[in-house]
């Protein structure tokens, strides 16, 4: 059973003001500096933290403003400081508030996610630990900038901690990596672009209202929806076409030329063209990799590779191509990318899921991505429908996309997955052809994929089923865990590429229908889940 032993504070080196008693519920015993962050909701949560890390051996504490950051803030402020981990609060996309989802993350020293060795570590001793310890007393107002120093009385010296300002430490990185002089008179000169950024009642309001706004001259009515809400407003903070729908009606309106979505903690990113033009998350990676040239960070930097998670198109596997830089496939998930990172091999990474980054932090960056979309848009002076259509014309079109079934009985869902790879990976399933209408396509491999890390050799298994046509098109089947709402999410990933520029403007359902109707029979979804039809398409 797991006890509280409650320490007193011997002496409050600030003599800060007495707060109503909170309720304990998690510790996590690390060393040295720890930074910390969660949204408005967990407020007391972050207090509670503070609580416990005063007793363990923790020497510093570092808390955003208000008990907020953006996990990309996180990522840059641990590797700033040199901290040796970040524990992270957070609803993620999913539906918040005191009924929402609430997820614990600890981010390593390099600022990124923790790998596999570590998470498994963590579960392992929280299974031993029959104690932790609080110093009740240890009140801290989230809303004052600046240390606090507490004389505890275990602690041979002070513990310290420190709420920082994490929008300002945040944007001096950006000041490093793009010009923002150029984005300022894109946004703020003749021709003046207008844009819609919609940060969905989540943590990123105060980023963009400072970045967008007050920093590149953007007017306060371009930013919407920036007060930090504990449940988001009522929706899932997810940035898509079906969650983000007061977005895309407003492009649709004309009266925008640039549109972007940021999820609540500020990792996952929409981006919209005038009249509501949607930029695929796969072609928006593949547009950012071909136009690194615009930032001045790649400029001086170079590129030194290209990574994308095996359920993204292959549109980067093109411009990887053309520009003769080498391209990983990882299984999803944005720790996978860390290491290619720190050891020197991969510039830009991104995931079909609306996640993009590169090596600047260790995690997917939302508003970084966006600034990168505009960096574009100012060196070619060309608008988003444009670009990516001149990017079609060159390198060929990468039709694709994701059907999510969320809310599934994860039994269904289990035993689904079971089967399926059973059909697909004997070895009579490589001669079959399947006709759709006109269409033929017949299979030339399939796998339950699998990665080998080129850092340190690890083996990761059971990465998702992917079904790979002679014509390049793809299937690929996911469970997974992290959909919105209770139960397991399956997701189906159709991929189909058209090189011929005449064929470039078709609807993306109408191509890949043929495709959906072979994933949905070999699958038997449908009937297996109880579901009519998918969640959300994307």
């Amino acid at each position: 059973m797991l006890t509280e032993k409650r320490l007193p504070l011997k002496y409050d080196l600030n003599q800060s003001r007495a707060m109503p008693e909170i309720p304990t519920h998690l510790s996590l015993p690390v060393d040295k500096n720890v930074i910390k962050h969660g949204t408005e909701f967990l407020k007391n949560y972050d207090r509670s933290f503070t609580g416990i890390g005063s007793q363990q051996k923790i020497g510093r504490l570092v808390i955003g403003h208000n008990g907020l950051l953006s996990t990309p803030a996180v990522s840059c402020i641990i590797r700033k400081i040199k901290a040796i981990g970040g524990i992270i609060l957070t609803a993620s996309h999913n539906p918040g508030g005191p009924g929402g989802d609430f997820g614990v993350k600890f981010n390593v020293a390099n600022g990124g996610p923790s790998p596999d060795t570590v998470i498994e570590k963590i579960a392992q001793v929280s299974r031993t630990l029959e104690e932790y310890a609080i110093c009740p007393d240890l009140r801290i107002d989230l809303a004052r900038l600046g240390r606090h120093d507490f004389d505890l009385e275990n602690k041979f010296k002070p513990f310290r901690v420190e709420i920082v300002d994490s929008v300002e430490v945040y944007l001096n990185l950006l000041r490093t990596i793009f010009d923002f002089s150029a984005i300022k008179s894109l946004l703020t000169g003749p021709e003046q672009l207008k844009i819609h950024v919609d940060a969905m009642n989540g943590v990123m309001g105060p980023y963009v209202r400072r970045i967008l706004c007050d920093e590149l001259g953007a007017p306060a009515n371009a930013a919407v929806n920036c007060v930090p809400l504990e449940d988001f407003g009522g929706r899932p903070p997810e940035p898509n076409l079906t969650y983000a729908a007061p977005l895309v009606d407003a492009m649709k309106g004309g009266d925008f030329g640039f549109g972007a979505a940021l999820d609540a903690d500020g990792d996952r990113y929409m981006i919209l063209g005038e009249n509501g033009f949607f930029v695929n998350p796969s072609d928006s990676l593949a547009v950012m990799a071909a136009n690194l040239s615009c930032i001045p960070y790649f400029r001086q930097l170079g590129l030194r590779g290209f990574a994308r998670s095996m359920a993204t198109s292959t549109a980067l596997d093109r411009v990887a191509k053309a520009l003769k830089v080498t391209l990983y496939e990882t299984p999803t998930g944005w720790r996978f990318f860390g290491n290619l990172m720190d050891s020197g091999r991969c510039s830009l990474c991104g995931e079909e899921s609306f996640g993009t980054s590169s090596d600047h932090i260790r995690e997917k960056d939302g508003l970084w991505s966006v600034l990168v979309w505009l960096s574009i848009m100012a060196v070619r002076k060309q608008g988003v429908e444009e670009i990516v259509k001149d990017h079609w014309a060159k390198l060929g079109r990468n039709y694709f996309c994701r059907f999510d079934y969320e809310g599934v009985d994860p039994r269904a869902a289990f035993y689904l997955m079971r089967d399926l790879e059973g059909v697909i990976t004997d070895k009579a399933f490589l001669t079959q052809k399947f006709a759709v209408g006109t269409n033929v396509y017949s299979v030339e491999r399939a796998d339950n994929f699998e990665y080998i890390d080129p850092v340190d050799g690890t083996v990761v298994r059971n990465q998702g089923l992917r079904i790979v046509f002679t014509d390049a098109s793809r299937l690929v089947f996911r469970l997974s865990g992290s959909g919105g709402g209770a139960g397991a999410t399956v997701r189906i990933y159709a991929e189909s590429f058209e090189r011929d520029p005449e064929r470039h403007n078709r609807e993306t359902q109408a191509v890949l229908g043929p495709l959906i109707a072979i994933a949905l029979k070999i699958s038997d979804i449908h009937e297996r889940t109880g579901h009519r039809g998918p969640t959300v398409i994307t």
